[in-house]
């Protein structure tokens, strides 16, 4: 025995629109598609560009610090205050935004919410 869509009822004709299957649902997938907060990729693409700069641009710093303060031969504690500047800029810089990219996608999925 079928179940019947709880869609299904009286139809004027076989087809309610272009846009509908003979059982009255969407066939356009934007119409059916769920709702997502995600960012759009060029959003994220220029987080991840912004964390890999703040990266290199922490890690120049702690270069230089650690030069400013060592005297002779300091490869190795230059080398360390790069990579400490370095992770402290990124992790700053990709908690920020992190944070944006939720907020924006988060407005972009309630302003689609409310369109629909």
């Amino acid at each position: 025995m079928e179940v019947p869509h709880p869609d299904d009822g009286p139809h004027d004709g076989p087809h309610d629109g272009p846009d509908k299957r003979p059982d009255g649902r969407p066939t356009d997938p934007a119409a059916i598609a769920p709702l997502t907060a995600l960012p759009s990729v060029t959003a994220r693409v220029l987080a991840f560009v912004a964390i890999a700069a703040a990266g290199a641009c922490g890690g120049l710093i702690g270069w230089s610090f650690v030069g400013l303060q060592c005297d002779g031969s300091c490869s190795t504690p230059k080398s360390v205050g790069a990579v400490v500047g370095a992770l402290i800029a990124a992790l700053g810089v990709a908690v920020v935004s992190v944070l944006g990219l939720r907020a924006m996608g988060e407005w972009n999925r309630l302003k689609e919410q409310d369109r629909r």
